[in-house]
């Protein structure tokens, strides 16, 4: 049994060994491993260090004979178990081999050379379903954002065609068995099936509510709702060519008829923003903003207010109503993000729309038809975006989400009241678009 202090000494020497050889530093390495050999030969990471060095040179029997010594002197390392894997993949023992891996995942359940290993493995034995499961599993195990090592990459590359590769065979074997139901249920709706279906397959990712401010929980999450729930809308959109006109009267104005949508201090703007911000490029006339009426505003539209005597207003001192005319300039493009709340949802009214515009909720992508209304859920992540030479122009109102009760109601203005005079704020940022 090796002293505490001498065994601190020799996880010391190696660990030197390993970074003088990542640095290009050879025999600066082999000099710190021999030291480590002449004084410690049968250390498990001494006798692990000779047996990758015999693998290198591809002696697998003389690094299997080290390496299964190295684990009876300690078997709590996953780094020897992977290395003995490794041997016994050159020796063509495939059960003992499994069994090592099986060691390693133990110890760091998410181990992505281990699950890479296993993966070839199944695939080696021809076990293709087994071997996708395991590619999946290893992809999985890479933190989001970063990258493997750039030794690993052909591997992982490898990984991601094998299981693109399932995934197809999946959709295939699938949808020949569903071809009887489809069939028999073709005038049906299908349409929440086959989006279930499509983020099953990995086809389209899932989305979800996210909002930056107050979630609601047991709320239908639906990016866009039935039009036909709301049938106040009518006399909005029947009043579409007065409510454009009045528009048109105040674009003719110019830019400065309107304000930036994004206008915030430098130092707090989201990445995302910093192109918008302080910009028309994506400009705002305000009607009511954050629960604040503009009376000027709202007496040069007449007859927009008037149409929208029958709109059920989200009030929510300090927070809501909002009513705002919202412009697009050309090709001008409103990144991807989120919404405050889904106690609310946002009404868009299309007025001026012409092609090469477009609008992403989550999954689902709809155009805009002026004179045509839609209801969403901004909270979803989404975005919008004017590919055209004109301009692109929506009213944009907010309403209570019609899942929330009228006590719900109550509280949550209370609630969001009580947290802006804590922090001095007094409002929520709008998140619609």
């Amino acid at each position: 049994m090796i002293a505490q202090n001498d065994d601190r000494r020799i996880r010391q020497l190696i660990e030197n060994a390993a970074l003088a050889s990542a640095s290009g530093r050879a025999r600066e390495a082999d000099r710190l491993v021999r030291q480590a050999e002449a004084e410690a030969p049968r250390h498990p990471l001494v006798l692990n260090e000779a047996a990758c060095r015999l693998l290198m040179r591809g002696d697998v029997a003389g690094a299997h004979a080290l390496l299964k010594q190295a684990v009876r002197e300690d078997s709590s390392q996953a780094t020897i178990w992977l290395n003995l894997a490794a041997a016994l993949r050159g020796l063509n023992l495939a059960e003992e081999e499994m069994a090592a891996i099986g060691h390693v995942l133990a110890l760091e359940p998410r181990d992505y050379r281990a699950l890479l290993q296993k993966a070839s493995l199944h695939e080696l034995q021809g076990q293709r379903r087994a071997a996708a499961m395991a590619y999946r599993e290893a992809l999985r195990s890479v933190p989001a954002g970063s990258l493997p090592p750039q030794s690993m990459r052909p591997a992982f590359e490898h990984a991601m065609q094998f299981v693109a590769a399932d995934d197809r065979d999946l959709e295939k074997f699938v949808e020949d068995r569903l071809q009887g139901l489809r069939a028999r249920y073709a005038n049906e709706p299908l349409q929440r099936f086959d989006r279930c279906l499509r983020i099953l397959l990995r086809k389209q990712p899932a989305y979800r509510p996210q909002p930056t401010f107050m979630y609601f929980p047991q709320l239908p999450a639906l990016e866009f709702y039935e039009r036909s729930d709301f049938p106040w809308l009518d006399s909005i959109e029947a009043a579409t060519d007065d409510i454009r006109t009045e528009l048109i009267d105040l674009l003719q104005e110019g830019p400065a008829a309107l304000i930036p949508y994004i206008d915030t201090q430098s130092s707090i703007t989201l990445p995302q923003w910093r192109e918008l911000n302080h910009s028309r490029r994506w400009g705002v006339y305000n009607l009511w903003w954050e629960g604040t009426p503009f009376p000027d505003h709202i007496a040069r539209f007449p007859r927009t207010v008037a149409a929208l005597e029958k709109w059920p207003r989200c009030e929510v001192p300090g927070c809501s109503p909002t009513a705002v005319f919202s412009i697009l300039d050309a090709k001008t493009r409103i990144p991807a993000h989120t919404g405050v709340s889904n106690t609310r949802l946002i009404v868009h009214l299309p007025l001026i729309v012409p092609p090469g515009c477009g609008f992403r909720v989550g999954a689902e992508r709809r155009e805009w038809h002026p004179g045509k209304a839609f209801i969403f859920d901004d909270t979803f992540e989404h975005e919008a975006w004017n590919d055209s030479d004109e301009l692109r122009a929506v009213l944009i109102l907010d309403i209570w989400n019609p899942h929330i009760t009228e006590v719900e109601r109550e509280m949550v203005r209370t609630v969001t009241a009580d947290v802006g005079e804590f922090y001095g704020t007094g409002s929520y940022r709008e998140g619609a678009s």
